[in-house]
């Protein structure tokens, strides 16, 4: 049960609490240039989430297994070269390259499949699918996760695989549903009578403040959530109550 409330939270906590959207601010050039149409919005969203997931199983196994100090692979070439050394092998000062590369790794696998099944949204997204590569949406999914595995060995911080998954996953379904928002109401806006002074951009970011501000409602929600999950203190007393007499 506990296991299965931290992934809640994460997940909840991601997508609409912490959104990295409107929360962190991360990921705003394609927010504002690809949210015209829903259907570019949801396609790129789409893309976005894939290589959020996939630069996150990638990266995550890059910092647990080589770069972290002390990582297993890296502390067993090290002994296997100086036999008897007692240095900590610390690769952390490479965690932004391995992550770049990652990044840029997937966003190529990305843009060869769009392109080969869907050359109509290919050409639709123009320069923007390349961009991904630069959208520090997904860099900032990736230190996030090394900031639970780096140093964090034990305890709820400490992130496995499952989280950092569940995290990457969810935080790119928080940008889906920021820009997809976003573009269906640039499409309304199609029919009104906006300032010219206050055209494309301008309109587009006193929106986003708008959107940021209707995303702060969410939060306590992780507060009720987390009570919610929680086992009620009955439980929690007959649990204690049975560990104490055990029934012979």
């Amino acid at each position: 049960m506990e296991y299965l409330g931290t992934i809640v939270m994460i997940a909840v906590s991601t997508a609409l609490i912490n959104n990295f959207v409107l929360h962190y601010f991360v990921g705003i050039c394609p927010f504002i240039g690809v949210s015209r149409r829903v259907d570019m919005a949801f396609g790129m969203g789409c893309a976005v989430t894939f290589v959020m997931t996939v630069a996150a199983a990638l990266s995550w196994a890059f910092t647990f297994f080589l770069l972290q100090p002390g990582a297993p692979v890296t502390a067993w070439v090290w002994h296997a070269i100086n036999p008897g050394a007692a240095e900590t092998v610390d690769l952390s000062v490479l965690n932004y390259i391995v992550y770049i590369f990652v990044i840029a790794s997937s966003v190529q696998l990305v843009e060869m499949y769009v392109r080969k099944f869907f050359p109509k949204l290919y050409r639709s997204f123009g320069v923007f699918l390349p961009l991904i590569t630069t959208n520090c949406a997904i860099l900032f999914a990736c230190l996030e996760i090394m900031k639970h595995i780096s140093g964090v060995t034990e305890g709820v911080h400490a992130w496995g695989l499952d989280k950092a998954l569940i995290f990457a996953l969810f935080g790119g379904l928080g940008f889906t549903l920021a820009i997809v928002i976003m573009a269906g109401i640039r499409e309304e806006l199609d029919y009104c009578d906006v300032p010219v002074s206050l055209k494309g951009p301008g309109i587009t970011l006193i929106i986003a403040g708008i959107l940021a501000l209707a995303f702060m409602g969410f939060a306590g929600v992780d507060a009720g959530l987390r009570k919610g999950l929680s086992p009620k203190p009955e439980a929690v007393s007959q649990v204690v109550k049975e560990t104490a007499w055990p029934r012979g």
